[in-house]
């Protein structure tokens, strides 16, 4: 199965994948993988898709799936569960449990600290980024300074054409972030024209991270937008399946 395994030097019982696209049983312009049970794909290809991915990586259980809003909230799970929690964040210290964070350009981010002996999956859109999503994440483990990140695949800082009220909201909470968005230029532009600039969803998320003690940050540098045939995009395709980034302590 076509995985993407995070480069990051994470402790050897901290486990962690990203999916792709490719293989699954989906079909349409849900082709391949899709783990997305609320897209409008067929329930029964998801759950094999679901059951496939489970078996192909060696999970301990069936992963953890949320309800993703948008939101700050970030969940505890101490035991496997096929509930569908709402958050947008989960987090654990139990062996076994498997993290989950689903994407279709939206930021994934994985976490553990150095010992080991704490997980989570984050999944950073835009909004929950500015709202501090992953902030709320970290605040999850006792010693933030030992927390280490990884960034998976995203919509890119090429493509993500954003207005100046995303701008505007980011650089309300940090000035700073102004260094994550590059104004895009038009030749037909006028002075009554809205701005437009290009996103970068990586440096946003890291600018984050740093300011709350986070400081080891490693990314995957995958863009979900370009990469037509690996990845699901939603900016690109509209309606679309699901990857999903996973995380657990063996």
């Amino acid at each position: 199965m076509d995985v993407i395994i995070p480069n990051w030097p994470a402790p050897k019982q901290v486990k962690a994948i990203s999916s792709t696209r490719i293989d699954g049983v989906s079909k349409g312009v849900y082709q391949g993988l899709n783990l997305g049970a609320h897209v409008g794909d067929d329930a029964k290809r998801v759950r094999q898709n679901r059951k496939l991915l489970t078996q192909a990586m060696q999970m301990p259980n069936p992963p953890v799936w949320l309800n993703q809003t948008h939101s700050t909230h970030v969940v505890e799970v101490n035991q496997p569960t096929a509930t569908v929690l709402d958050a947008d964040a989960c987090t654990t210290q139990q062996k076994g449990v498997v993290c989950s964070a689903m994407t279709a350009d939206c930021l994934p981010v994985l976490l553990t600290n150095i010992e080991g002996t704490q997980v989570a999956a984050v999944h950073a859109g835009w909004r929950g980024l500015a709202d501090g999503i992953i902030e709320q994440a970290v605040k999850k483990f006792e010693h933030p300074e030992t927390v280490m990140a990884w960034l998976g695949p995203a919509i890119g800082a090429s493509v993500f054409e954003v207005g100046q009220d995303v701008v505007d909201i980011f650089v309300a909470v940090d000035p700073d972030a102004k260094d994550g968005f590059n104004l895009l230029s038009s030749k037909v532009a006028s002075e009554t024209s809205a701005k437009k600039y290009l996103a970068d969803m990586n440096k946003l998320a890291t600018q984050r991270l740093n300011r709350i003690g986070v400081t080891q940050v490693y990314y995957s540098n995958r863009c979900t937008v370009s990469e037509h045939d690996t990845f699901y995009s939603y900016r690109r395709d509209g309606v679309t399946g699901r990857q999903a980034s996973f995380i657990w302590i063996e």
